[in-house]
């Protein structure tokens, strides 16, 4: 294992603990939900690139997402893993002979042959100046715990009077798919302090999201209540998700107060069964869709995936149109934050109208009350409201592999007593409830949206 130290840069560091937040404030209980009142929505690298992703390919990203996007809603960019490797692969992870780069408080940076203007310490500052000079929001993923690295160097620890990393480090519950590091122990002195600094860091880089992998299976409590003490402490608001992994539902309520989002299952790729499983798992985080915190559906595979990926080759989503349909709108009923993981620039037009369909952005920001009405035979009927405007929604999916079915709601389950105009949001078709009911003939694994409006 070869690591870069970078010791030298002391202008670049001294120039990081300049910048950024001169003095900080730290957050009220809970005030984190104000962070993300609506579900985030943004671009993540890791479907197309795994831990592979370099700056101009971040850029080329962001530019699109400026220019595409930004006006529907989506804001966040974001690095996903190891982007402090030097030598990283697709297909899976070099864990034969990483090159690290780290500093002397056992902080990872930024590979400068990959982020080339990570150079002379300056860290993600400058990629998240560029971002947000588009009017955008940038973040970035990292494991929970503490580079083995630190540990076996004895690397001190910023603020921690001479504590080092090995002091507050254990082999239990390493993460099993990835070793770059140990557990902290949440109640070793120095433990706070660690994680402080990497937030500390962050703060200075302008690091507006963080993705923390490995917290949920099985569920790390303490180490969630560092990371939040952090956040909080740390002068900048960095929307927090924790991931991967079925979040178990008995935690619920200790996420739900220390996270802006949660993931509810492992990650949803481009396969039929991927989508059926995390609506299964979904039907018990209904009652948990609040503002500011989301359970979250994991990133959406559509598009050109896999460029550099860690599963199959460079592709477009083997998902058929339909299939695509029913992915997109489970999602926006279901209210989860948006994270889209195809290469946007090389998205077609039918991807890219999946994403800005400005009936179904509203929805996703506005709505609320999402309930599932039932899932039974193959069948979903999932609802919410609009109390702006008194819109009532309705997703009607077959997710049966061989039949075509006719999915039904009695409006009354809807709370509708009268007859209804309704309004199909991704073909834009208008038609009235001629019934008590209203019903779509639906093929397998096809859906529809509808949008209805009482008639006055």
């Amino acid at each position: 294992m070869k690591i870069t130290n970078l010791f030298t840069m002391s202008i670049g560091l001294f120039f990081l603990s300049t910048v950024g937040n001169a003095q900080t404030k730290a957050f009220q209980k809970e005030e984190f939900k104000q962070w993300a009142q609506t579900p985030p929505m943004g671009w993540n690298s890791w479907d197309c690139y795994g831990p592979t992703v370099e700056e101009h390919e971040v850029k080329a990203n962001a530019n699109y997402m400026a220019k595409e996007l930004k006006k529907f809603g989506w804001e966040y960019i974001v690095v996903d893993i190891r982007w402090f490797v030097e030598n990283d692969k697709a297909g899976g992870y070099n864990q034969t002979d990483p090159r690290y780069v780290i500093d002397k408080y056992g902080r990872y940076l930024p590979a400068v042959n990959r982020f080339p203007s990570a150079k002379d310490g300056q860290g993600f500052k400058p990629l998240a100046d560029y971002i947000h000079k588009k009017g955008l929001k940038f973040g970035i993923h990292i494991m929970r715990g503490i580079p083995k690295k630190a540990v076996e160097d004895k690397l001190p620890i910023k603020g921690a009077n001479g504590i080092t990393a090995d002091q507050v480090y254990s082999t239990a519950l390493q993460c099993e798919w990835l070793r770059d590091n140990y557990t902290v122990v949440a109640d070793k002195a120095g433990a706070q302090e660690y994680y402080d600094s990497i937030f500390e860091l962050y703060a200075q880089w302008g690091v507006d999201f963080i993705k923390i992998d490995d917290l949920s299976r099985p569920y790390h409590e303490g180490e969630i209540n560092l990371i939040r003490n952090a956040i909080d402490k740390c002068g900048r608001k960095i929307v927090l998700s924790t991931s991967p992994g079925e979040t178990p539902i008995s935690a619920a309520a200790h996420v739900s107060t220390h996270a802006n989002m949660w993931r509810m299952v492992d990650d949803v790729w481009d396969t039929w069964p991927h989508i059926t499983h995390l609506m299964d798992v979904a039907q018990k985080w209904y009652p948990y869709i609040a503002p500011g915190t989301w359970p979250d559906c994991d990133m959406i595979p559509l598009g050109r995936i896999s460029v550099r990926g860690e599963r199959g080759e460079d592709r477009m989503t083997r998902l058929t149109k339909d299939e695509q349909y029913t992915l997109i709108t489970f999602f926006n009923i279901f209210k989860s934050p948006l994270f889209f993981g195809g290469d946007l620039p090389s998205n077609d037009a039918y991807t890219l109208s999946l994403l800005t369909n400005k009936e179904v952005v509203k929805m996703h920001n506005e709505s609320s009350d999402v309930k599932q009405l039932f899932q039974k035979d193959g069948k979903i009927a999932v609802t919410s409201k609009n109390a702006k405007d008194g819109s009532i929604y309705l997703a009607l999916f077959n997710i049966s592999d061989t039949a075509s079915q006719k999915v039904s709601v009695n409006l009354s389950d809807l709370g509708i007593s009268a007859s209804a105009e309704v309004l199909n949001m991704w073909t834009g078709e208008k038609s009235k409830t001629a019934s008590k009911e209203i019903t779509a003939d639906l093929k397998p694994h096809s859906s529809v949206l509808y949008q209805l409006r009482v008639k006055k």
